[in-house]
């Protein structure tokens, strides 16, 4: 996909961005998000003011939605005051992708359930969920779309280890701190680690030979 892009010196952030106007820290892109009716995959782009992500543009945020979820996979249990999504909108968030001012991927990271309001499921079931991940359409852009669903299985094992350690991460803070620990603003990420996408394909590369 950068290929592709470097033909017209395209950038992936800057082609999903290519028709949106001006660009604000917050606010979600594409409008209405992306998703794939198929695979009910989802995502979205959105920034940070740069002092509270250095170094950063922006992120993804990348997610399956209940139909894409194997038969019997639901929330776990809670008993806290917040309302969670119900039925299709029972969403679970499955990683973030960090990139840079040049539109590139430099980290993976998890997030607690107060910071996109899903519901939350099981690192075991989620990590089910990374595996059905596919944005198999051209709107709003077929490069990004393939990007994004590569980037997903490029860094495969990474991603799961990520989701498994963002589970130890809440269950080690539910305990040492009283109250909802899914809407503790305290805590936000949950876990994080810095990517290459050309020191991953070169090790793959290497271990196949």
């Amino acid at each position: 996909c950068h290929r592709v892009l470097r033909q017209t010196n395209d950038k992936i952030v800057g082609e999903l961005l290519r028709d949106a106007g001006k660009f604000y820290q917050s606010r979600h892109y594409p409008k209405g998000d992306v998703f794939d009716r198929t695979s009910h995959s989802q995502n979205i782009y959105h920034a940070h003011p740069k002092a509270q992500r250095p170094g950063e543009h922006g992120h993804f945020h990348t997610f399956m939605r209940t139909k894409g979820m194997k038969q019997g996979v639901v929330p776990v249990d809670y008993d806290g005051d917040a309302e969670w999504p119900t039925g299709n909108d029972a969403l679970s968030h499955l990683i973030a992708i960090s990139m840079d001012s040049k539109g590139f991927a430099i980290g993976l990271f998890t997030v607690n359930r107060w910071v996109t309001g899903e519901a939350w499921y099981a690192a075991d079931d989620v990590c089910d969920m990374v595996d059905d991940f596919v944005i198999d359409h051209a709107r709003p852009s077929w490069p990004v779309n393939r990007w994004i669903t590569g980037m997903l299985r490029l860094f495969r094992p990474l991603v799961k280890d990520l989701v498994r350690e963002r589970d130890r991460a809440v269950e080690e803070w539910r305990q040492a701190h009283p109250g909802d620990t899914f809407q503790d603003k305290k805590l936000e990420i949950t876990s994080q680690e810095g990517i290459s996408v050309e020191r991953q394909i070169a090790r793959l590369r290497a271990i196949a030979g």
